[in-house]
């Protein structure tokens, strides 16, 4: 089967590829065009996925497409920004339909799910790889971004932390658990959720945000960094599911929370007048600490003390651990 053929039988078809609003002219030629309407800006992100790096190989492929694309997606729901379109660029070691038929279905549930068009990409021959181009379109002026907290408001999250990094030894199959834990931890893992219904509503009451994929503390860093403010957590309000401290107790699940990946729940800063407006429509959204004057995240603990902090998330260029 040739790459034309492998586009046309598995992506081409899909009814996520079929076009729609936005989207001008989709795949079948040399570039897509999309519409975007006067007044607001293309949010545009790039993500790479990589066998035996972002996630196992082989795993399901099914489970790989839903996941590929909602990691991405996550980026748009970080800026407050409207899905529109995606590409995907794809290298397989084969050419297997089995797994492209199985890739393919769980790409377009996800894609259906937040309403997103595939308009293009490419297909080559290597060692597996994802590469997702996700587009979206929000208001000149509302883009969330990671500069601008400020002093004395709340630092909050979007849900539950650390199910996923508390599912990676049942995925690669470093222990077991019951059912009735496994199951959640595991679809926080292989099923994530973008919350664009979040990032939409934080348009305009948030002033700051991002999507937690390397870790919390990490991710936060990057928002004091950017805002030049120090961000204080406090350990006891981190949100954390029955299932992750069923799993190895409360410590685990702190340490899965604070420097585990994966979560891609929005972290985000916001002054306290609007709590309970955003809780009213999204009543996960738990407040784990503040902003502050200062520089750098900082760990608190019950009494008020401050805590050394773990270690961080993942960095793929990050010093030696040997």
């Amino acid at each position: 089967m040739g790459e034309f053929e492998l586009i046309r039988r598995f992506f081409a078809a899909a009814p996520c590829a079929q076009g729609g609003e936005g989207v001008a002219l989709g795949i079948g030629d040399d570039c897509a065009l999309l519409d975007v309407p006067s007044g607001e800006h293309l949010a545009v992100s790039t993500d790479t996925l990589v066998a035996g790096v972002h996630f196992p190989d082989p795993c399901d492929p099914f489970l790989l497409g839903q996941r590929a694309l909602a990691v991405s997606t996550s980026d748009l729901a970080a800026m407050g920004a409207t899905p529109l379109a995606f590409t995907l660029s794809l290298t397989l070691p084969a050419a297997d339909e089995a797994w492209l038929q199985a890739f393919a279905r769980g790409l377009n549930h996800m894609a259906q799910a937040c309403a997103l068009r595939l308009v293009g990409g490419d297909t080559t021959r290597g060692p597996l790889s994802l590469g997702m181009t996700v587009f979206g379109r929000v208001p000149r002026g509302s883009a969330l971004t990671r500069a601008g907290a400020q002093p004395g408001e709340l630092l909050c999250v979007g849900g539950s932390l650390g199910d996923a990094a508390g599912a990676l030894p049942l995925v690669l199959g470093e222990r077991v658990a019951a059912a009735s834990i496994a199951k959640p931890l595991l679809a926080r893992y292989w099923s994530p959720q973008p919350q664009l219904e979040l990032g939409l509503l934080l348009r305009g009451k948030a002033s700051a945000a991002l999507d937690i994929s390397d870790g919390l503390l990490g991710d936060c860093g990057h928002i004091a960094k950017a805002s030049q403010v120090a961000l204080h957590i406090d350990r006891t309000r981190l949100p954390l599911s029955e299932a992750l401290l069923s799993l190895g107790g409360r410590q685990a699940a702190e340490q899965c929370a604070l420097s585990g990946g994966d979560d891609y729940r929005l972290a985000f800063t916001l002054p306290e007048r609007h709590l309970a407006d955003v809780q009213a429509h999204w009543p996960d959204v738990a407040v784990i600490g503040r902003v502050a004057i200062g520089e750098g995240v900082h760990l608190y603990d019950e009494q008020g003390g401050e805590l050394s902090l773990p270690e961080r998330g993942y960095q793929h260029f990050g010093p030696s651990r040997d």
